[in-house]
């Protein structure tokens, strides 16, 4: 039976991210964002654990919540994501 992984995307987290948390008025989620903090783009780390939480139900990927908080953009949470998601396999 062949291992297969699941690779989350920006297309994938900007989703969550609005069905999570909303989108913060004037910010463009379909533009340049995944070196852009989230802070900057209206989430918290309260939004960013109910995100990791949808991930973790939907991609079947054990994040812990302290590296969470680590995770200061989109590029740097989509690395812990997909690390996890490799290593679950």
């Amino acid at each position: 039976m062949p291992i297969t992984t699941t690779h989350v995307t920006l297309t994938d987290l900007t989703r969550m991210l609005r069905e999570s948390a909303g989108e913060e008025e004037g910010v463009d989620l379909d533009g340049d964002v995944i070196d852009t903090p989230f802070i900057e783009l209206g989430y918290d780390s309260l939004a960013l654990l109910q995100v990791i939480g949808e991930i973790q139900r939907e991609y079947g990927v054990e994040i812990p919540d302290d590296a969470v908080v680590d995770a200061e953009t989109p590029r740097a949470l989509l690395d812990l994501i997909n690390a996890g998601s490799t290593s679950a396999a």
